[in-house]
């Protein structure tokens, strides 16, 4: 492949392609502190990324939390080119293949079978309308066509397509499209940030409990489902919460028979310490979506994992009680191998057990940044890492990301919230580099001028 310089794809790339959740000036305008770099890629390798020029980048968000197992793994290489050489692709409506049998098996095992029926698309959001259509069908087929509303926490974040946008309560994504976004309910979250004097993290999320279900006594013949990113909330700032939400949620959902659907697109696939979330709580959901880490970040994938009781609700004779959702990549089988391939290195290389080792080795290279006078709550689950930034500068997150390229880092912040999400294959240099960068970027974001 012809190699350019940086300058040469950079000229291209802002003239034809037009980049995601961006605010393309920022792009161009250089001078300006809103300034966001276009930085383009040539190649990446474990935790690393490489630019035209040669410099490179230490993926510290896993690249939009997607990477696992790190850039060009050779054992998922392995396995999508042996793919390759068998079947590219075939229509999953009445087909099937080798690769979306196995891994939904394997998917509903990791679920002890309490959700056996795996459904496929390409991308988070996808999943969360899947499961929100799932839920609301449900209820027609066995004849409560009264529950038909959802419920969603304050900050909650489950994608940006105008079904997902119903229960996403981010207001930058949702309020330009809110005459197309169906209505759903917000409820407290269990944000352990919001704590008043004296209470644990276990109090407020007992707070917010008590909300929901204050909520669920008046509205419960009515609502379909609740919908919770289990443990954090992304795109809140890696909002955290105590696992007895969760307990308490499950409850709640069980006594007034509402769906509890757990999006676990960024926090599953071993983020927080147990391969999945909602495993803290010891709690199961009734649908739950899956995407970004199961293919190991190499292709689209998405999954929502269905309970025995809401699958055989769609059972009958007539088409029209099915579950009539499609795309034309369903199932895909390179997808799916490399959600294989990412599946068996956990198993074969007991992931989560070494992962509590790289856990506490990031938490010992951050907690120097808790002395800070601007830094609070810092706090971490499992490989996610995050601290907030007492700031003013409606630029800090910009600065924040330009200083740590400077310093060879990949860290993009949320608003005024740092956090880390590195690939499982960092290594203990390369941890020691991202608590540098971010002290080094944290100080330079800060400083007067930058």
């Amino acid at each position: 492949m012809e190699q350019s310089s940086n300058q040469a794809w950079l000229a291209r790339s802002q003239a034809a392609v037009w980049h995601p959740c961006t605010q393309m000036q920022h792009h161009a305008q250089t001078a300006s502190p809103a300034h966001l770099p276009l930085v383009p890629i040539a190649r990446g390798s474990g935790a690393w990324l490489y630019d035209f020029d040669g410099k490179r980048y230490l993926d510290g968000i896993s690249s939009w939390w997607t990477n696992l197992f790190g850039h060009a793994n050779p054992r998922i290489n392995a396995a999508l080119k042996d793919q390759l050489e068998t079947l590219e692709h075939v229509m999953l409506a009445g087909f099937t293949h080798q690769p979306v049998v196995e891994l939904s098996e394997r998917l509903a095992a990791l679920t002890g079978g309490s959700l056996g029926h795996a459904f496929y698309a390409s991308d988070g959001a996808s999943a969360t309308e899947i499961a929100l259509k799932m839920s609301f069908h449900y209820w027609r087929n066995v004849g409560r066509r009264e529950k038909a509303e959802f419920l969603c926490l304050a900050g909650s974040y489950h994608g940006e397509t105008v079904g997902a946008l119903a229960v996403t309560d981010v207001a930058l994504f949702k309020d330009a499209y809110a005459p197309l976004v169906r209505h759903a309910t917000v409820v407290p979250s269990p944000d352990f940030r919001l704590a008043e004097a004296g209470e644990s993290p276990a109090d407020v999320a007992r707070r917010a409990a008590a909300a929901l279900e204050a909520h669920l006594e008046r509205h419960g013949e009515r609502t379909a489902a609740l919908i919770v990113e289990p443990l954090i909330q992304g795109a809140a700032g890696m909002a955290m919460y105590d696992p007895e939400y969760l307990r308490l949620a499950r409850a709640l959902c069980d006594q007034y028979e509402v769906h509890l659907i757990c999006d676990e697109i960024a926090v599953g696939c071993g983020r927080t310490g147990t391969f999945f979330a909602h495993e803290q709580a010891a709690i199961r959901p009734d649908l739950m979506c899956l995407s970004k880490g199961i293919s190991g970040g190499y292709l689209p994938l998405s999954i929502v994992l269905s309970s025995d009781t809401i699958y055989e609700a769609f059972l009958d004779d007539s088409v029209a009680r099915a579950f009539l959702h499609s795309h034309s990549y369903t199932g895909n089988p390179l997808a799916c191998r490399a959600a294989l391939a990412t599946l068996d290195i956990f198993a074969e290389d007991n992931v989560l057990a070494e992962n509590q080792g790289k856990a506490a080795r990031i938490g010992a290279a951050l907690a120097p940044l808790a002395e800070l006078p601007q830094v609070s709550h810092l706090r971490q689950h499992g490989m996610i890492a995050a601290f907030d930034v007492a700031t003013a500068d409606p630029y800090f997150s910009r600065k924040f990301y330009r200083a740590a390229l400077d310093r060879e880092a990949l860290i993009r912040p949320i608003g005024n919230t740092v956090y880390l999400m590195p690939p499982y294959i960092v290594g203990d240099e390369e941890i020691a580099r991202l608590g540098a960068a971010v002290r080094g970027a944290l100080d330079a974001a800060c400083a007067p001028g930058f």
